[in-house]
């Protein structure tokens, strides 16, 4: 069924791009690469989280600093974001077209960054490329388009080079390392899944990427997480109880969340998937131009992937053990959470911590009290939610781990907290006029 959805959804992206185009229209190319890339993440093995952000991150760079010195407003990122130099710079004297600039950039950005995926995939970036590169060329001067698209493959080539240096450019075997010493004792996370390749722990050196407008990825470290402790009387105890009890009494809506924001890997688009889902609606809806795209998916994509490297970094800092595993080892062996339990430590809530961070940003770039219907899930037969603001959205998405029965309630509300303070650092970058 999931394969029969994936070819139902490459097909629905085709026949987007062979829709005609306005002259000229980087939105709508914008448009129709993102929903192909959030297909290409959900159908992707490598695509974990924090791959999937290091993803979405540099696209919408690439996107954002191809149409810099173009007729828009936009500012570059270069001496914004760590060791990013200037782009290429366009003859002053010259024309280009801008939708064949950022549809250039955006297929070079698509093909570096989503180039692991399968045959379907790969069929569908042929057709979505030969689509949308056909339709820009319509009634362009030879001289122009070849300038152009000799530019906006400039622009994505640097930015690729840039991006080959940060540390997260090589995953190998899923993320799971080959080798791996758990940490001793009973505080720390042991595996929770049956699966061979998950019993080491996903992309245990993430945290020591590089970052890309928080300064560095303990920037925004978190106090360590309640003393271990299996007497009832202690805080921590208090808090696995919270989620057995909250598991065992869940209500259908605590449940439906808890469903609505799991954005399981090779399910969904993932949780930085789902963000950009969001961002991408509303763009739609405002009949956003090309500059403005850019603008906004850069800075959710630097928000969300600055947000697992300052959690990764916690999480392997802290190694502390998942609900599942102290429950059943200290309050009933026969507890079960109704998500899967992700194989990685549990402080902070990755969750949440990219969702505080995605809050911050798209308040800055469509407002605090901006509110929206998410139907990130529609196509899977879930129920769209409205949300008055994205910081609420944030907030629901954070206590969904606690319904799950995936994580404590300090994960969730420190990790809330430390994505404030890591997308503070996106919202500060100057990106336009």
């Amino acid at each position: 069924m999931r394969d029969l959805r994936w070819i139902a959804g490459m097909a629905m992206v085709v026949c987007l791009a062979a829709t005609p185009l306005r002259a000229g229209d980087g939105a709508v190319s914008m448009e129709n690469w993102y929903r192909l890339i959030l297909e290409l993440v959900r159908h992707t093995p490598t695509y974990s989280p924090p791959v999937a952000a290091r993803a979405f991150a540099y696209t919408g760079i690439i996107a954002h600093e191809a149409q810099v010195g173009g007729p828009g407003p936009g500012v570059t990122l270069a001496g914004q974001l760590h060791e990013l130099t200037a782009p290429p710079a366009r003859d002053p004297a010259a024309t280009y077209d801008e939708g064949v600039v950022v549809n250039a950039a955006m297929t070079a950005a698509v093909r570096t960054y989503f180039s692991n995926t399968g045959p379907t995939g790969q069929r569908a970036m042929d057709a979505m490329e030969k689509a949308l590169a056909g339709q820009m060329a319509e009634g362009v001067d030879p001289a122009v388009l070849a300038r152009s698209l000799a530019y906006g493959e400039a622009v994505a080539a640097h930015v690729i080079a840039w991006s080959a240096t940060d540390g997260g450019a090589v995953v190998e075997n899923l993320g799971f390392p080959y080798e791996y010493e758990l940490t001793p004792g009973p505080a720390h996370w042991v595996p929770t899944s049956t699966v061979a390749v998950q019993q080491f722990p996903l992309l245990p050196d993430w945290g020591k990427t590089r970052t890309f407008a928080m300064p560095e990825a303990t920037t925004c470290r978190l106090p360590p997480p309640p003393e271990y402790s299996e007497d009832p009387g202690s805080q921590f105890y208090k808090e696995a109880k919270e989620v057995y009890d909250t598991v065992r009494s869940l209500t259908p809506e605590q449940a439906a969340i808890a469903r609505f924001w799991s954005d399981d890997p090779m399910l969904s688009s993932t949780p930085p998937g789902h963000w950009i889902f969001v961002a991408a609606t509303e763009l739609k809806l405002e009949g956003a131009d090309a500059p403005r795209w850019a603008l906004v998916m850069a800075r959710l994509g630097i928000a969300v992937a600055d947000s697992f490297i300052g959690c990764w970094h916690d999480k392997y800092e802290y190694d502390l053990v998942r609900p599942v595993t102290y429950i059943q080892r200290v309050i009933d062996p026969k507890w079960q959470p109704i998500l899967i339990t992700p194989p990685f430590p549990e402080y902070p809530s990755g969750h949440s911590t990219q969702s505080g961070a995605a809050a911050v940003v798209l308040a800055t770039d469509f407002g605090a009290d901006h509110a929206f219907i998410d139907t990130t899930h529609g196509d899977e037969g879930m129920d769209p939610r409205p949300f008055a603001s994205f910081e609420e959205a944030a907030q629901n998405a954070g206590i969904s781990r606690l319904y799950g029965g995936i994580h404590f309630r300090s994960a969730i509300e420190l990790g809330l907290e430390q994505g404030r303070c890591i997308g503070a650092f996106a919202a500060a970058l100057r990106m336009s006029e």
